[in-house]
């Protein structure tokens, strides 16, 4: 199984180009993706380059921007070339499938872009817009995380 889910910051504006046959667009972009640090340890992080393609390659160029928090699914992809000096250079690169808009630089993530035109809620995959419900309140004042076709069992579970 080759998958991978990331969330980070881009560390620049995303760069879209178009293919020459197809005209499909392709958007580049870098993730700076904090490491987990222990106490009085300086902070580190892992910058993973994305690509993301066609409709969902326009909307990432067009609403994420410098600083803007993103959850990325897709697939690992490693590559190789010959740099100018002949010496072969490998990568290592994520195709997105999917990518969340969660927040943006100015309000330090947790909430929706303002510049997404999107709610905290939505997603953009495959070109469409996805809603995802509401929570519901439980009756404790909490948030109920579980799916609607959840429904909790008084039986004995035989294992």
């Amino acid at each position: 199984m080759n998958s991978v889910i990331l969330i980070g910051r881009l560390t620049r504006d995303p760069e879209l180009r178009y293919t020459p046959n197809t005209q499909t667009a392709v958007a580049h972009f870098t993730l700076a993706i904090d490491r987990p640090v222990s106490a009085g340890q300086e902070r580190q992080a892992d910058f993973i380059r994305i690509t993301v393609f066609g409709k969902q390659a326009e909307t990432v160029d067009r609403y994420l921007k410098k600083g803007s928090q993103a959850a990325v699914s897709g697939r690992i992809q490693t590559g190789s070339y010959r740099d100018k000096n002949g010496q072969t250079v490998y990568t290592t690169d994520v195709i997105a499938n999917r990518v969340e808009f969660l927040g943006s630089r100015n309000n330090n993530g947790g909430g929706s872009n303002a510049n997404s035109g999107f709610g905290g809620n939505d997603s953009y995959q495959g070109g469409q817009q996805q809603s995802a419900p509401a929570p519901q309140q439980d009756a404790f004042g909490g948030q109920d995380d579980f799916p609607d076709a959840f429904q909790a069992a008084d039986d004995d579970i035989p294992f």
